[in-house]
């Protein structure tokens, strides 16, 4: 026990932003555990007969491996895995902890942390690294290293199945739900709070650990509608169904007020910095923001725009529009061009890195926004950082 916390300690010196975890963890000896294990409950189970046979130095890193793998929640994602997958099979929760290792082990290590004998890599099946537990499970079955790592298993924690060693939910000295994310939570910010000691797969985590990813289709459709739907847009007095005001004054026809559908004219950027990824995601966009307006499709125009703006061409399907660009990027002049149409609604459908016009549009302005994280944006000028969607824009984040 002596060598054990001695390795604990090692490792909250070298890994300082992880030591809420590493201390919340409480250690099981039991001597049918292969190594090391944890469970959901955050309990670590230790074979002592793999403490004697390890240095301090690599303890430490199995300590830092397997808090890793409570982190990152790999019990729950185990889980879920298995049951939209519906693979339950005697093999899978072998396949689930080594692609969970593949996600963690591939910057973990080093740095103070040598890594241990045995410790598998994505390298060892030709992947790529830095993906996640269930890319890793989509793009191969691992069968040329599961024969070869039967005696792998770093418990119910890893994979989501419960290990005959567990004490289960109702043994001593397991953490509560609320407990656990507090855990989590006090990383998150320690890692946000000094995001140079941490590697970029921490700190991604640390963004995204109690940031639920957003349903942006839905918040894009959502932000076209109440735009399209605001007060003023689109109402006007007609003739063709009278007021039902009429019957109260005889003789006299009153025209009643009717709201015309509104017209919506769709800025894609397609300049040089957007994949064609990208522009297939912003074609099926415009379908859906077709939708989103009661489905009249020549009430809607796309502007193809990069350095400067083509026509604003009326929509008929959009799988088989064709955008022209591929230069430098001036959403300036696209927003001129859609302006011509008189739209009630602009959407802009951009990666961001472009001048914005100086003055709110005369209607309501929806940016579906593709995200960049750490592309240089200007090799001229390494500094320079494009300015974000001005504030009159609502906007949403496509991905």
């Amino acid at each position: 026990m002596d060598k054990l916390l001695t390795a604990r300690l090692h490792a909250v010196r070298v890994r300082p932003y992880l030591a809420a975890a590493l201390f919340a963890l409480h250690v099981v000896e039991d001597h049918s555990v292969p190594t090391m294990a944890v469970d959901a409950h955050w309990r670590c189970y230790v074979s002592p007969g793999f403490v004697a046979r390890m240095s301090v130095e690599e303890l430490a890193g199995v300590w830092v491996h397997e808090v890793s793998h409570l982190l990152r929640d790999h019990h729950a994602r185990g889980e879920r895995y298995a049951r939209e997958n519906e693979e339950y099979g005697p093999g899978e929760g072998l396949r689930r902890n080594i692609a969970a290792d593949f996600e963690i082990n591939d910057d973990i290590y080093g740095d103070g942390l040598p890594r241990p004998a045995g410790a598998v890599l994505p390298s060892l099946l030709r992947l790529d690294s830095g993906l996640l537990m269930e890319e890793y499970l989509r793009r191969s079955s691992m069968s040329g290293i599961v024969a070869q790592r039967l005696w792998l298993d770093c418990g119910s924690g890893a994979h989501g199945q419960r290990r005959p060693w567990e004490l289960g939910p109702d043994g001593a000295h397991g953490l509560t739900r609320q407990q656990r994310d507090a855990v989590r939570f006090r990383v998150a910010e320690g890692i946000k709070g000094r995001p140079g000691d941490a590697p970029d797969g921490w700190r991604r985590w640390a963004d995204e650990a109690f940031q639920t990813p957003q349903p942006w289709r839905q918040l894009l459709g959502a932000a076209v509608r109440a735009a399209a739907g605001a007060p003023g847009v689109g109402e006007n007095h007609s003739y063709r169904r009278p007021s039902r005001r009429s019957a109260s004054v005889p003789g006299v026809v009153l025209p009643s007020l009717r709201r015309t559908p509104p017209r919506v004219c769709v800025v894609i950027d397609t300049s040089g910095s957007v994949s064609d990824a990208e522009l297939g995601s912003a074609l099926l966009e415009v379908a859906a923001i077709a939708r989103a307006v009661g489905g009249r499709r020549d009430l809607v125009s796309v502007v193809s725009c990069d350095a400067a703006a083509g026509v604003a061409v009326p929509l008929c399907r959009a799988e088989s529009m064709e955008l022209i660009g591929g230069g430098g990027t001036d959403l300036r002049s696209g927003f001129d061009r859609a302006l011509r149409a008189r739209p009630d609604v602009i959407v802009a459908l951009t990666d961001g890195q472009t001048p914005w016009p100086s003055a709110q549009p005369p209607c309501r302005t929806v940016v579906g926004l593709f995200p960049r994280v750490g592309r240089r944006v200007n090799e001229r000028d390494p500094d320079y950082v494009p300015d974000g969607p001005p504030d009159w824009a609502r906007v949403v984040t496509i991905g």
